[in-house]
C-alpha cells in the first residue's frame, strides 16, 4: 500500500469526523453554557420573588396560608437549583410567621 492509499483510507476519514466531533464539543459547550444562564436567571427571579414575599409579610406580621404554599412552591423550585445558603433561614423565619393577622 502507498502513501496516497493509506491517506485515502485514514486520513480524510480522520479530518472529516476530527473536524464533525470539534463542532459536536463547541456545540455542547455552548449549550451548557446558556444552559447555566438561564438556570441562574430562573434562580434569580425565585429567590427576589420570594425576598419580595417574605418582606411584605413580614411587615404584616402574618402570612395566610395561600401565601406559605405559594411560598413554600417557590422555595422548592429553587431548593433544587442550589446554593440556597441564606433562603433556608428566611424560608424558616416565614413559615413561623402566624396565619393571621392578631387580634382578629
Amino acid at each position: 500500500m502507498n502513501f496516497w492509499e493509506w491517506l485515502s483510507y485514514f486520513g480524510i476519514p480522520t479530518l472529516i469526523f476530527g473536524s464533525m466531533f470539534a463542532f459536536v464539543v463547541a456545540k455542547m459547550k455552548k449549550y451548557k453554557s446558556e444552559q447555566d444562564a438561564i438556570r441562574n436567571g430562573i434562580q434569580a427571579l425565585l429567590r427576589a420573588e420570594m425576598i419580595k414575599s417574605y418582606n411584605k409579610y413580614n411587615e404584616l406580621g402574618y402570612a395566610p396560608i395561600y401565601a406559605k404554599e405559594n411560598f413554600e412552591n417557590i422555595y422548592k423550585n429553587y431548593h433544587s437549583l442550589g446554593l440556597n445558603g441564606v433562603m433556608d433561614g428566611m424560608r424558616k423565619q416565614f413559615m413561623e410567621l402566624p396565619t393571621e393577622q392578631k387580634g382578629e
